[in-house]
């Protein structure tokens, strides 16, 4: 070899690694990735439902605390074959980027498996949590971990969230993880419980052993708090036994911190659609409430860097707020009959609300306190787009007219 080519080879060999150095300081110091990722999933979050949760709350001049959140866009969220999604679609696209059909869980049309923000989440080596104020089981998580056909199968969703190995999940659903014999509804015989302490996590059943679990320490939890649903907020309020939504998101950023890489935590406020297909207005608006105070823990907790995005995810029985309700009325004050003998809020479908012992004389006819356009066994979806809030790195990306598999995109460019 001539000395002439020699010194080519070293300059050639020093110039890659400059590259490379250079290369590894940009994308480690320049382009810092977020050191939290939380995106909170809600029915309901629409323009439509925004200005009636933030009334019901504290007047027309109040804030939620969501709103301080400075990107938002709106979402379309068709399937991949309705222009209307259902709940196992909607969340599938949010989980993993795809528009999948209704009625399957993260797999696309010919039944391959779709990657997951969770497995993008561990393949980078973060934490990862998963709560809810409603099944463990339920779609909105389930699109997150599980691949299935069937998003009513829960006994085989539970199994899949037993083997998905995450750090933390807290919600209700006992049921499925549970045996017939110890009063559960799983028929092959398996304690799932049982399977998640023998893998080394904490077992949690109401909100003071979560609250007792030491902070010193970063244990693997799996907290069941309800045989099926939470219980909505105006009833958990009465004994203080089952923590809040707010309480599990503090508690999980709590835990979850520990890890140097980071961590991935996933909300789901699905109490909100549980109200919903009821056409229950005010439990419906103090779900939104609920999830609102949420992300306030959220955002007192998790770093100025974290980046958050709150979203709907798809737009549940057409809940309206009507008439002339004065700007200070809050609460109670803007549900049921309004003074004018019109209802505050109706649907578009569902069964069609209660009727109030005073809404009428005996005889006339009674009125609906909440009526719904079109009688159904329960409120059905709408073809509405949905908001997204969102602040921290990446979320700038998220602003305008966007789709739902847009959220997907901007979290696992930020893994």
């Amino acid at each position: 070899m001539s000395k002439k080519l020699r010194n080519r080879l070293i300059a050639l060999f020093c110039l890659l690694v400059f590259a490379a150095a250079g290369f590894l300081f940009y994308t480690n110091w320049v382009v810092q990735r977020p050191f939290a990722i939380i995106l909170f999933i809600g029915d309901g979050l629409t323009t439509g439902m925004l200005a009636p949760a933030r009334i019901y709350n504290d007047g027309a001049q109040s804030r939620l605390d969501l709103e301080r959140l400075p990107h938002l866009a709106l979402l379309t969220t068709y399937a991949n074959d309705f222009a209307v999604p259902d709940a196992a679609a909607a969340a599938s696209a949010l989980a993993t980027g795809r528009k999948v059909n209704n009625r399957v869980l993260s797999l696309d049309a010919s039944g391959k498996p779709l990657t997951s923000l969770v497995d993008l989440a561990q393949k980078s080596g973060r934490s990862i949590g998963l709560v809810s104020n409603a099944s463990l089981t339920d779609a909105t998580l389930a699109a997150f971990y599980a691949k299935t056909p069937d998003p009513l199968d829960h006994q085989s969703i539970a199994a899949q969230l037993v083997a998905a190995n995450l750090d933390l999940i807290l919600g209700g659903g006992s049921d499925d993880f549970l045996p017939e014999a110890k009063e559960g509804r799983r028929t092959d015989g398996r304690d799932l419980v049982l399977e998640f302490r023998t893998r080394g996590y904490d077992i949690v059943r109401d909100r003071n052993e979560l609250l007792d679990i030491p902070a010193w320490r970063a244990p693997r939890v799996f907290g069941v708090f309800r045989r099926g649903n939470l219980d909505f907020a105006d009833i958990a309020d009465r004994d203080g036994a089952q923590p809040s939504l707010a309480d599990l998101v503090r508690e999980a950023i709590a835990r979850l911190q520990y890890n140097p890489k980071g961590y991935l935590l996933v909300v789901d406020a699905g109490l909100i659609a549980k109200a919903s297909h009821s056409n229950e207005g005010e439990r419906t608006l103090r779900e939104i409430v609920e999830l609102d105070r949420a992300v306030g823990a959220a955002l007192n907790y998790a770093g100025n860097k974290a980046l958050v995005i709150v979203t709907g995810k798809q737009s549940i029985g057409g809940l309206r707020m009507n008439g002339y309700p004065f700007k200070n009325d809050r609460g109670m004050s803007v549900i049921g009959i309004s003074p004018q003998t019109l209802p505050f809020i109706t649907w578009s479908t569902g069964p069609g609300g209660s009727t109030p012992k005073d809404a009428a004389s005996p005889d006339q006819p009674q009125k609906s306190s909440e009526p719904a356009a079109v009688s159904a066994p329960a409120a059905i979806g709408v073809a509405e787009d949905v908001i997204s809030v969102s602040t921290g790195p990446g979320s700038e990306n998220l602003q305008g007219f966007k789709d739902n598999t847009d959220v997907f995109r901007t979290i696992s460019e930020n893994l």
